[in-house]
């Protein structure tokens, strides 16, 4: 099997290649950099199974030989990154989306869209099923990376139903673990950095708002079991373990044994209040919940970034 993986350089994408390279399949990464790093996946350049390419999939690749599954990954994924790249944003999720559904064409390929619990908006309905069609402000700041996700959903199901590609799509809800980067503008980076330099957390609003967080294994094993599965509609993957961004803080400064203090500022525009997934449909369609407890999956994050702050 040979599987192409967009976004290969970045978190998730990293993860991915690794997964796919030890379930025996030829791997081949692209990415462009724009928010991943090299440094994720160059223990992998030595291994003959990954080929890496760099190249940006808003603009048309033609690839030799055949590609049996192709996973699209590649977007800017936390505000920081999207409100930065806006356009690059919009674009990934729309051209890069056509692109990579005409290669799949072309190469009669499985294929999986990285859509998110973005889709979701600021939810009206709690928890998030997939049957929900969301709450999204289309030109608000996060409207670029909401409305690119739900594009590339439509333009999914289009090539699916038109073309009769072997389509799935996963809604990832928030995951955390190594290779995040520091400065990516997440709650888990952001808190877990400041923590470990000694700064105060900043927490946005009163933090009652919440999140459900899912260790990066557990999504990684969930998209492995959707490209087998036979079904074309959304499926959320995440932890339904809910808890509030303040008892989250709390949590990291009782495992990372900081004294940093915590600093509240004004939330920011359309910040969703609330996030959970039902994974009643992924219980069903692929027997899959998460595994990794929330303090372990912490335990070894924080581990992670305190070996980054130290390099």
């Amino acid at each position: 099997m040979r599987t192409l993986i967009t976004g290969g350089a970045g978190f998730v994408g990293s993860h991915l290649c690794e997964r796919f390279l030890a379930e025996g399949h030829d791997v081949l990464c692209v990415a462009n950099f724009i928010t991943g790093n090299p440094v994720n996946v160059q223990h992998l350049l030595g291994n003959p199974r990954f080929t890496f390419v760099r190249h940006n999939v808003s603009n048309p690749i033609e690839l030799d030989g055949a590609i049996d599954n192709i996973l699209h990954f590649a977007s800017p994924a936390s505000p920081v990154d999207y409100l930065r790249h806006p356009i690059a944003t919009l674009k990934v999720g729309s051209l890069g989306t056509h692109n990579m559904l005409g290669l799949a064409k072309a190469k009669n390929a499985r294929y999986l869209l990285a859509s998110t619990s973005e889709v979701y908006g600021d939810p009206e309905r709690h928890p998030q099923r997939e049957d929900y069609w969301g709450n999204v402000n289309p030109i608000g700041i996060r409207g670029v990376y909401d409305e690119a996700k739900r594009f590339a959903e439509a333009m999914t199901m289009a090539y699916h139903r038109e073309h009769a590609i072997n389509t799935h799509i996963v809604r990832i809800f928030n995951t955390y673990g190594p290779r995040m980067r520091l400065d990516d503008g997440r709650v888990v980076p952001n808190l877990m950095g400041q923590a470990l330099r000694g700064e105060p957390l900043t927490i946005y609003g009163d933090g009652s708002q919440t999140r459900s967080f899912c260790f990066v294994s557990d999504l990684v094993d969930g998209i492995y079991r959707l490209l087998q599965c036979d079904f074309h509609e959304p499926v959320n993957l995440g932890n339904p373990n809910e808890v509030t961004i303040r008892e989250f803080a709390d949590e990291i400064l009782a495992l990372s044994g900081s004294k940093s203090t915590i600093e509240f500022k004004p939330l920011p525009q359309d910040d969703p209040k609330v996030r959970k997934p039902d994974i009643t449909r992924a219980r069903t369609l692929l027997g899959w919940e998460p595994k990794v407890d929330r303090h372990e999956g912490m335990r070894q994050t924080l581990d992670y970034f305190r070996g980054k702050l130290n390099d």
